[in-house]
């Protein structure tokens, strides 16, 4: 299935989603942010799995030792390279499922704002091959919407829908954490739940973090 975020909604269409997000909207993100940066030491390599144009890679540089972005649309890339340019950042395009990086590289390999959903691939072979470029002892990040969020976040995907970034909501349809469009467009979550239940078919130990009433938070430590 063609993925929605590498051919309809990337590069600069995708930084106006950002934009326009309401002021609830932005305080989860900043929340977001902030949880993954209290996981980061000085000495760390941080890989940023779906990295878009770098929303989120740019804020890791300057408490981590190396920052690389991945990410499977080659417009998100270019863009990356454009505005951050002079920051150190390492921007690949890359499948998240098929990394061209050797075994055990990074000390945290992250994946929020939903890339879960959001890669629309398998969440164990998602998983696994995070689990394989990432150090023992390492940390995985992965985060989801958190279903006290549910109204706020749909308030969020209306205004994208009303300015044209995604297509008209089916309503439907969406319901329960999901979201879809008539266009194609489709956003689930993941539960805390649903997350260990993912992590218990790997090495890992895995915690769940709720986070602002808004993310919920996977941390799973390879062992």
């Amino acid at each position: 299935m063609t993925n929605y975020y590498s051919h309809k909604l990337n590069a600069n269409k995708l930084k106006r989603c950002y934009e326009v997000a309401p002021v609830r909207v932005q305080q989860f993100l900043e929340a977001e942010i902030g949880f993954v940066l209290q996981k980061i030491q000085l000495s760390d390599k941080i890989l940023d799995l779906g990295c878009g144009y770098g929303r989120v890679t740019i804020r890791l540089v300057k408490k981590a030792k190396q920052v690389t972005g991945i990410d499977i649309s080659p417009d998100n890339i270019q863009l990356a390279k454009e505005i951050f340019k002079n920051e150190g950042i390492q921007f690949y395009e890359m499948n998240a499922i098929d990394l061209s990086f050797e075994d055990d590289q990074f000390d945290i390999t992250i994946c929020v704002q939903n890339g879960i959903s959001a890669f629309r691939v398998d969440p164990e072979k998602l998983v696994q091959e995070a689990l394989r470029v990432t150090k023992k002892e390492g940390k995985l990040l992965f985060s989801s919407y958190s279903e006290k969020f549910w109204e706020e976040r749909l308030k969020w995907f209306q205004i994208q829908a009303a300015l044209g970034l995604i297509g008209e909501i089916d309503y439907n349809l969406t319901n329960n954490g999901t979201i879809i469009c008539k266009d194609g467009f489709k956003a689930i979550t993941y539960s805390g739940h649903e997350f260990l239940k993912l992590a218990s078919n790997f090495n890992v130990d895995a915690r769940i973090y709720e986070i602002d009433n808004s993310s919920v938070f996977c941390e799973m430590i390879k062992k």
